[in-house]
Formats: C-alpha cells, sequence, structure tokens
C-alpha cells in the first residue's frame, strides 16, 4: 500500500490537476474555483473564478492560462493583465458539458465533452473530441468516442485520451497541422459497456478511466473512477502499478520538484447534488518512481 498524504482538503469536487510553475493547479468544480498550491499544501491561491464550472486547464507558448468553462462550452483565457477573456466558444460542436482538456506545445487544446444532457437524464451517447488552435479557431477532429475525458500528449507526438463510457484509452498520431491520424486502441480493459443511463454504464466497465498523466516510461497513470484507485499502465493495458485510495479517485498528476509526486483528487462519489452540498473532496499525494512526462 502506498503511503497518501493530504494536500489539500475541505474542496467541493476536486478536479484536472496540473503542475506548472512550481505550483499544484486544480479545478474546484461547485465552488466555481481554479486553485493553486504548493506541493505541500502551502500558499492556497484562488487563480480564477468560473462561474460555469470550470474544467481542464492548460497553458498557450506565452504562458497565458487556459480554463474550460463546462456548462457554457466555452474555453476562458487570462491575459498577462489579469484579464479574462473568450477563447474559443464550442456551442455549436457539443452536445453536453465540456471537461478535460490538454493543450500542446503549439498551443492546441484538445478538448472532450460529455456528449449528451448527463443533468438531464439522456441516454448515453458518443460524441467528438474538439481542437481549438491557439488563436481560438474551432474545429471537430475525431468521432465515435465514448465521454472523451483526461487526455495527454507524448513527448513524441501522440495523443491518449480516456474513453470513461468505452472501458478504454484511445490513441492518435497529431499531423503537422494538429489533425488526429492513425487511430487505434491503446489500452483495452473490456467491451464497451451497454445501458441506458450513465450509472448502468460505467458501473459495467472493469476501469472508468478518468483523469490521467504520462511518466517518462510511457506508462499513463489512470484514476479509475469506478474503483477508487489510479492504476499505471503500459500500452497494451497492462496494469504494472496501483495506488487505492477510501475514497473514489476522478484526476490524478505527476509534479513536485522532480516530478515524482503522484497528486490523486479524491471524493466521495462523482454525484453533482452530493458533492456540491458537502465539501468532502481532497488531493492526496504519493511518491513514484518514474517522473512525469509529455502533457500536460
Amino acid at each position: 500500500m502506498s503511503e497518501l498524504t493530504t494536500v489539500l482538503s475541505g474542496l467541493s469536487f476536486a478536479e484536472c490537476p496540473r503542475w506548472h510553475d512550481g505550483r499544484l493547479w486544480v479545478s474546484d468544480f461547485y465552488t466555481n474555483q481554479v486553485l493553486s498550491v504548493t506541493a505541500d499544501g502551502s500558499g492556497l491561491r484562488t487563480e480564477l473564478e468560473v462561474p460555469q464550472q470550470p474544467g481542464g486547464i492548460g497553458w498557450l507558448p506565452d504562458g497565458r492560462l487556459l480554463v474550460v468553462s463546462a456548462q457554457d462550452h466555452r474555453i476562458l483565457r487570462r491575459e498577462s493583465d489579469g484579464g479574462v477573456v473568450v477563447h474559443a466558444d464550442l456551442g455549436e460542436h457539443v452536445p453536453g458539458n465540456l471537461n478535460d482538456m490538454v493543450v500542446d506545445d503549439h498551443g492546441r487544446a484538445y478538448v472532450g465533452n460529455f456528449g449528451f444532457d448527463l443533468a438531464g437524464g439522456a441516454k448515453p451517447a458518443t460524441t467528438s473530441l474538439i481542437r481549438v488552435d491557439a488563436k481560438g479557431g474551432v474545429e471537430q477532429i475525431a468521432d465515435d468516442l465514448w465521454f472523451p475525458n483526461g487526455s495527454v500528449v507524448t513527448d513524441d507526438g501522440v495523443l491518449l485520451v480516456n474513453e470513461t463510457l468505452g472501458n478504454r484509452v484511445t490513441a492518435f498520431d497529431i499531423d503537422a497541422h494538429g489533425d488526429l491520424i492513425n487511430r487505434r486502441v491503446w489500452a483495452e480493459f473490456g467491451a464497451v459497456p451497454s445501458g441506458d443511463d450513465m450509472g448502468t454504464m460505467i458501473t459495467g466497465a472493469d476501469v472508468a478511466p478518468d483523469g490521467s498523466c504520462l511518466d517518462a516510461e510511457g506508462a499513463l497513470w489512470i484514476a479509475d473512477a469506478l474503483h477508487g484507485k489510479a492504476i499505471r499502465v503500459r500500452e497494451g493495458g497492462e496494469v504494472i502499478d496501483e495506488v487505492q485510495a477510501d475514497s473514489g479517485v476522478f484526476a490524478c498528476m505527476l509534479g513536485g520538484a522532480d516530478g515524482r509526486t503522484l497528486f490523486l483528487c479524491a471524493a466521495p462519489d462523482f454525484d453533482p447534488a452530493a458533492r456540491s452540498a458537502a465539501r468532502e473532496s481532497q488531493v492526496l499525494a504519493t511518491r513514484v518512481s518514474v517522473p512525469h512526462g509529455g502533457h500536460p
């Protein structure tokens, strides 16, 4: 069992952790805040208020912050003077809330979405991955994904996207124009579950891959939203390590001074009503042997 320490507590639902400029950044869904903190949990700062719920976090090459605004389907950009503007509006391209995002070295953001009206009780459906260029141009670039969620970009230009309802991780090569080509399954944990609602599908999965991060050996740490743990996975689907928590684990990120601290976003469950009414979410940390790699 890995030793887990608490970095932050008293959050509503921590998600989308990032290590940037010596600090851990995290979106707290139901307080509508992007927070940052040092590795030991000190120096807590509110970086941005996102009234329509923050999600994925990234940075343009010039250092400006990008944040998903989930419920109104926008990407916000914080300018160098602190002003906040709309970087891109994805409303015409997505049928459900936005969620996670990865930004590459060229400032291209690859953004996932639910694919259906989860809050309204709609039947789950596949959806698209959206690319937002550095200047805010929007294009739909990959289809038929089951709840595209935590994504990473490897150092050699491969995008890996978790399909939370698909029981798998899908890979694409990124070409010179930022398009996704050569689609293949990177890791498959079982068949795509069947069902007419989110709960049935997600509980039918062997792994519900949520947030993730890459390490320097090319393995993927994946938050398994179904089983309260993070698993370390090699291409092909072999699970080679895991960190078990006492509650649900919904995202993870490698960081710290040497890149070997694995941060976990934990909460009792992912029910919006329960999480928005309580402050039971935490950011936990443990040490691992292989440091961070790729993006984010």
